[in-house]
């Protein structure tokens, strides 16, 4: 089944994933000198580690706020399209809003791509936090944000 297999990391299958999250969960153990089986989460916490398809979403929105305050070199801005900027959606009402542009995509491997992957991430932040100019500033919303998406979800 599709959902089994893939992790909501930007469909990502778990088998990519899932060895991060052991080697993650196994430095974890090392810092926190917890035996092979106990249980990781709250010391991923305490260590105020995200998990690692939390940590992708991180990284993906860290990097569009970067393209969004013109603070991103080219290469990576000219992937990606502001909705304000393309003219069929000017007048709508998502034409004013900090929204990006998702590329169709025909297949689920489509979706693992920047110019796919780093809009989604982006366009499902609230929009307080879309409008966070201050990097540094940002980064600490958005990591409780997640913290609290996480919470939520488990």
């Amino acid at each position: 089944m599709l959902c089994n297999y893939y992790t909501s990391a930007f469909c990502l299958p778990k088998c990519t994933t899932a060895p991060l999250q052991r080697a993650q969960n196994a430095a974890a153990r090392l810092i926190a000198c917890l035996a092979p089986h106990d249980h990781v989460m709250s010391t991923l916490e305490q260590l105020h580690w995200l998990p690692v398809q939390f940590r992708i979403t991180y990284k993906l929105c860290l990097l569009m706020h970067l393209i969004h305050t013109s603070q991103a070199p080219s290469y990576l801005s000219d992937i990606v399209t502001q909705t304000a900027t393309v003219s069929s959606r000017s007048r709508l009402l998502s034409g004013s809003s900090d929204r990006y542009e998702q590329p169709r995509m025909r297949l689920k491997f489509g979706q693992r791509a920047f110019s796919y992957a780093a809009p989604a991430a982006w366009n499902s932040l609230p929009p307080t936090l879309q409008q966070i100019s201050n990097s540094a500033a940002f980064k600490r919303h958005l990591k409780t944000f997640l913290y609290q998406l996480q919470a939520y979800l488990h």
